[in-house]
């Protein structure tokens, strides 16, 4: 099972919080959810942070009261998607002095089968052009420091571990990587630098718009694989720190 739970919020009033407001947030829904926060070395819960217009000054971030925020929460196994499907937040989101009002949740749910089938088990047409976007800073961790950059290997790299782990159908390894970064390419980005808070220190990732390219060549089989990836990252997210916001990930047309 997997689960992507969407929550739309608003404030009542201007709302200040800390920059590093996520850790405290994450701890609180993990614990309504059940669910222990540093027990896996990959995680099966990612997570958005709440997202939309909002004003930084210094260490304090700002919520207007005219503005509608949205929060994301996925769940990659069984445990975690039930968990987040349960989730009763009982019409308000409260922690740090804060009140954010619940008034919408969307629910997508699917399954690492249903996926696997519709995307290349049933030999669709190939998909050649992938259309992402990155809403909160992305970065992956490359020799000991964090890579604020969009390189396809990296992605797939990221997308592929966190498949390989939770779901029944093994994709492969380093020979999968190896053949979607000779066929898959970066065509263009419209990114920028944009540094995430956390309570000691922060990391720089990039945000933007990415289109990524399957060569024409490509054998249409790992075209699908491709594909598949792509769209597992709408679940998932992209790099490090995604039980903690960074990395969430979107598709456009």
């Amino acid at each position: 099972m997997l689960i992507n739970c969407t929550i739309t919020l608003t404030v009542s009033v201007v709302t200040v919080l800390p920059r590093y407001y996520n850790l405290e947030l994450v701890k609180i829904l993990h614990h309504k959810l059940g669910l222990e926060i540093l027990s896996e070395p990959i995680p099966s819960v990612s997570y958005s942070g709440i997202m939309g217009f909002y004003s930084i000054y210094k260490d304090f971030i700002t919520f207007h009261p005219d503005e509608l925020y949205h929060l994301s929460i996925s769940g990659l196994n069984e445990t975690s998607a039930k968990a987040i499907s349960r989730l009763n937040l009982s019409g308000s989101l409260d922690f740090l002095g804060a009140k954010f009002n619940i008034i919408n949740r969307e629910d997508e749910i699917t399954s690492y089968q249903e996926l696997y089938i519709n995307l290349v088990g049933n030999e669709p047409e190939s998909v050649r052009l992938f259309k992402l976007q990155f809403i909160t800073p992305t970065a992956f961790a490359q020799g000991g420091v964090n890579l604020p950059l969009p390189l396809p290997t990296l992605m797939f790299r990221s997308w592929l571990e966190r498949w390989n782990h939770f779901a029944p159908v093994y994709l492969g390894s380093d020979e999968l990587i190896t053949y979607l970064s000779n066929y898959v390419l970066l065509k263009n980005h419209k990114i920028q630098t944009r540094s995430y808070q956390f309570h000691k220190g922060f990391v720089n990732g990039f945000v933007g718009d990415v289109k990524l390219q399957v060569l024409t060549r490509a054998d249409p089989l790992l075209a699908n694989v491709a594909n598949l990836l792509v769209q597992y990252a709408r679940f998932t997210g992209t790099g490090v720190k995604t039980r903690l916001g960074m990395g969430r990930t979107n598709l456009f047309r």
